[in-house]
């Protein structure tokens, strides 16, 4: 997988930075940050990969994948009562990440 190089002009978009955001602060996201997932060239998420990569999971993990697909583009739907699923640390960062998107 290659190493990520964020073009500059993405960091004044609130789809991109919110998915920046739960994808550096997150560690299980963290993870899938690089050009497997990420496809810069053409500005976009390999959603179905990311997916299907995420699919052993556990359901709080999936929340925050599915969060952050959801914060970039509003056709990728999300549960937003998943959030009881999530510990103190992730629920600060999908409120964090809400904020950033939609704040």
């Amino acid at each position: 997988m290659g190493t990520i190089t964020i073009p500059q002009h993405l960091y004044k978009s609130k789809y991109w930075v919110a998915v920046f955001y739960l994808f550096k602060e997150h560690p299980r996201l963290n993870m899938c940050f690089n050009t497997r997932y990420f496809d810069f060239s053409n500005e976009r998420l390999k959603t179905r990969t990311l997916k299907k990569h995420a699919a052993p999971w556990s359901d709080s993990e999936k929340f925050m994948l599915d969060l952050a697909l959801h914060l970039f583009n509003p056709s990728n739907k999300v549960d937003l009562s998943g959030m009881d699923l999530l510990d103190p640390f992730n629920t600060e960062l999908a409120l964090e990440a809400i904020k950033i998107r939609y704040g």
